[in-house]
């Protein structure tokens, strides 16, 4: 007789809960887009563009420093979104095109070098583009989280991370209009580093927050 009362009490409580709002993968992209792109406006705000950012842009090491982010973002909420949802199926082989062409560029950097390459992958401002890129995908980062919570991931740590690296990523697209170190060499390294971390952060908030 408890246990029949129990399993009906259990009913109606299920019964008079409110109904959890569904997940909407749109509403997703918008709200961390929104957010992405409203930190950066801040920050370019505050900070600037490239004084010559127009005539720089005629250079490939310029471009691709911007675009890749920008595509490895796409890819990366494209699978974090897919990995949300229990039946998703998660490959991670788009993610590989936007890598293996910014460490080619590297590559032919250190192939066609005839000094010292250390100075220029230090760089003179690689603590801030760590640090900026970092705290601009904080926010973003945490509120995409938030609204994950609302799927239901099977691999939360995975789902987590690919939010990170879609973050961190977008983060550093918009950051390399005003970063003036334009050696393959310094943002493979600088910005790479610190979408990875952004990616190991959101892998933690996932391991912690969206699992069942």
């Amino acid at each position: 007789m408890t246990d029949r009362r129990s399993t009906d009490d259990l009913i109606r409580d299920l019964a008079a809960a409110p109904v959890p709002a569904r997940f909407s993968p749109a509403a997703t992209v918008a709200g961390i887009a929104g957010l992405l792109a409203g930190g950066l406006a801040l920050y370019l705000a505050g900070f600037g563009l490239r004084p010559d950012l127009v005539a720089a842009w005629a250079h490939l090491s310029v471009q691709v420093k911007t675009i890749l982010p920008a595509l490895l973002s796409l890819s990366a909420i494209w699978l974090a979104l897919g990995s949300a949802r229990p039946e998703g199926r998660v490959v991670l082989w788009p993610l590989a095109g936007p890598v293996v062409l910014a460490f080619a560029m590297a590559l032919f950097r250190i192939i066609g070098a005839d000094g010292p390459l250390v100075p220029e992958a230090v760089g003179q401002t690689a603590l801030a583009c760590l640090g900026s890129i970092a705290m601009m995908s904080a926010l973003p980062l945490a509120f995409g989280i938030f609204l994950l919570r609302r799927a239901a991931p099977t691999r939360p740590a995975l789902t987590g991370a690919l939010l990170g690296v879609a973050t961190g990523a977008g983060v550093a697209a918009g950051y390399a209009l005003h970063c003036t170190e334009d050696s393959p060499l310094f943002f493979v390294a600088w910005y790479g580093l610190a979408i990875a971390m952004v990616g190991g952060g959101g892998a933690w908030l996932g391991h912690r927050f969206l699992r069942w």
